[in-house]
């Protein structure tokens, strides 16, 4: 009698159906409520499934923040991307890195149509010089050296922009960046 209860329990914990993702949840969802025909429900799970696929993005991006060098703090924000929908969409990783005398922000904007503008800025020597700025070269990316700030543009879709202390403190973490798998980022 008790191999049967026992079988029966096992095939009951088996049956039990293993959660989705969330991303695939608010699909599936949507899905249901198209078919119900329930269109603001659509509506609502889609804009739910855009918002963790955003969030699943930044996490991406912000896999590239380098760790903070000895005697330093990092604070990550990923939440600050959900505003770029105002100028645009795309994605965007930050960070704080704190020491007990310096602090600076580091952060990574993808996809944005404001990084192609830049791009053409950047990418222009004469602009630069303009702009009163330098070019600083970094693991053969060329940053845009200003006051306290160096701006690049990665594989002409990530801005790179390290902003708050002299450059020479920044410049050691950015040369931690993998700048040629940047390029690739959520390919």
């Amino acid at each position: 009698m008790k191999k049967p209860l026992l079988a029966l329990a096992v095939a009951g914990l088996t049956a039990v159906p293993v959660l989705a993702d969330p991303f695939e949840e608010a699909l599936e969802t949507a899905l249901e409520a198209y078919r119900d025909g329930d269109l603001q429900y659509v509506e609502d799970e889609l804009a739910r499934a855009q918002r963790i696929l955003g969030d699943m993005k930044a996490q991406g991006l912000a896999d590239f923040l380098p760790e903070p060098p000895e005697g330093w703090t990092r604070e990550i924000d990923t939440s600050a991307g959900q505003m770029l929908g105002f100028i645009g969409g795309g994605t965007l990783a930050s960070a704080t890195y704190r020491s007990d005398s310096e602090s600076f922000d580091l952060s990574l904007m993808a996809d944005n149509p404001m990084v192609a503008q830049l791009a053409m800025m950047i990418g222009n020597p004469g602009m630069i010089a303009q702009m009163g700025g330098e070019v600083e070269r970094i693991n053969r990316v060329r940053f845009l050296r200003e006051d306290r700030s160096l701006r690049a543009i990665v594989g002409n879709r990530v801005l790179v922009q390290a902003e708050g202390a002299e450059p020479e403190v920044m410049i050691p973490l950015l040369e931690q960046i993998d700048f040629r798998a940047m390029e690739n980022f959520g390919n």
